[in-house]
């Protein structure tokens, strides 16, 4: 009997802000939050034997949980400093990389996606002390096939994709299309493609019995001739499956450690692994394209964009966007031509991309139009940041420093975020 091979993946983010104002507004809903994020190391601990799982976390998530103040405001609900040292546990987690404010990539200038990915290396290399990530989630799944020259400059070996986006282009079966990783190719670069089952994920989601699973899997596997990888992607602290703080009612005590005890058996029909040991081992298969597309969400099935692009004003944030990283991006370069690398002009030019990076979150565009004004508000900020870049560069008079200078604590989030990036750096 052929074991199929189990990739858990779990998508981790919080928006910027958002656990500090849940705490304030809605604090069962943050304690839910940091209950389902504690949970996830302290329900593997003893199972290093068999226990795989993939882990994508935003790098706003990260920025929360090691931001000492944070840190004492929740220490009484959950150590942030003991799970981002239990996240370091490499026989259980395997670390994914991702954008570091969690935007949709293929809705955003190509310029800032090398922003979010590069930024988000920066404090993941800090805080989880790995030497490389392999593998790569897209926010949202939102993937486009342009994609792949950037992820394989970025180090990236492979890249998570929905089943509902990928077509052959070597003759392949249903089954080796879903169950095999395959090459992408794109800009004479190529990266491994692992596929997301949609159905099997949706199950996971929403919550599964291991029985229906073990017996899902064997029927879609049945006619594999080789040994096939599953691969199960959710959010991984949404939704009451996952937060549900009850023995036996969560995804870990009734479903996952049932299932490393149905690994270790000598009956096993499903292993849990990483893509890197499975890729290891045999290898992918076959060329595919990806459609661009997200995964589902709700009853939106990922094409198009739908969920980011379904109103004017939605449309309206995304062109902004694409404006004003123009602007921000020429300010950037024409201040380097002139040496400009430090002082009140540089803060202010790095102030501004800092806050489109921030407009740019998945999140400020998936509600329909209830977070648009959070994305408006972060474009505003950065085109007021430039236009204190050009008073600062184009006066010759004797402006009073405060009328054009960044506001302090701008101008602190933008030498912290520097220190931090040069640091890594560093290391490297």
């Amino acid at each position: 009997m052929t074991i199929a091979q189990h990739a858990l993946v779990l998508n981790l983010h919080q928006p910027p802000g958002n656990l500090q104002d849940l705490l304030e507004h809605r604090a069962w809903e943050a304690k839910e939050i940091l209950f389902a994020l504690d949970r996830i190391p302290r329900s593997l601990w003893g199972h290093e034997d068999v226990a795989r799982v993939h882990l994508s976390l935003s790098g706003t998530l990260l920025e929360t949980l090691a931001d000492p103040s944070f840190q004492q405001q929740v220490y009484g609900i959950v150590d942030c400093g003991a799970l981002l040292w239990h996240l370091q546990n490499q026989n259980l987690f395997e670390i994914v990389g991702t954008g570091y404010y969690h935007p949709v990539l293929p809705l955003i200038p190509e310029a800032d996606r090398k922003e979010h990915l590069q930024r988000w290396l920066g404090i993941a290399h800090h805080l989880l002390w790995r030497p490389r990530f392999q593998g790569f989630w897209p926010p949202e799944m939102g993937f486009s096939m342009e994609l792949i020259p950037l992820l394989r400059a970025c180090g990236y070996r492979y890249v998570f994709v929905d089943s509902e986006h990928v077509e052959p282009v070597t003759e392949m079966s249903w089954q080796e299309l879903r169950y095999r990783p395959h090459i992408a190719r794109h800009g004479g670069q190529e990266i491994v493609v692992v596929v997301r089952d949609r159905e099997l994920s949706d199950a996971q989601e929403s919550g599964m019995e291991l029985g229906w699973f073990l017996n899902e899997v064997a029927e879609r596997t049945k006619w594999c001739d080789f040994p096939p990888l599953v691969t199960t992607c959710t959010d991984g602290e949404n939704g009451g499956w996952f937060r549900n703080v009850t023995e036996g009612a969560n995804f870990w005590s009734a479903f996952y450690l049932p299932l490393l005890e149905h690994a270790r058996s000598a009956e096993a029909s499903l292993r849990p692994t990483f893509v890197n040991d499975y890729l290891d081992r045999y290898g992918a298969h076959g060329e595919v394209r990806v459609r661009t597309g997200a995964w589902n969400t709700g009853w939106h099935h990922g094409r198009d964009f739908t969920q980011w692009t379904g109103s004017e004003r939605q449309r309206d944030a995304l062109e902004a966007f694409a404006e004003l990283s123009k602007q921000v991006h020429d300010a950037r370069w024409l201040a380097g031509e002139r040496g400009v690398t430090e002082g009140p002009e540089s803060g202010a030019i790095e102030a501004a991309l800092w806050h489109l990076l921030k407009a740019e979150t998945s999140c400020n565009l998936y509600w329909g139009e209830a977070w648009v004004p959070r994305a408006e508000a972060e474009q505003q900020a950065s085109r007021d940041a430039l236009a204190r870049a050009t008073a600062l560069h184009e006066s010759t008079q004797g402006v009073a420093s405060e009328e054009i200078e960044a506001p302090a604590s701008e101008v602190e989030e933008v030498l912290v975020e520097r220190q931090t990036d040069q640091g890594v750096r560093g290391e490297e």
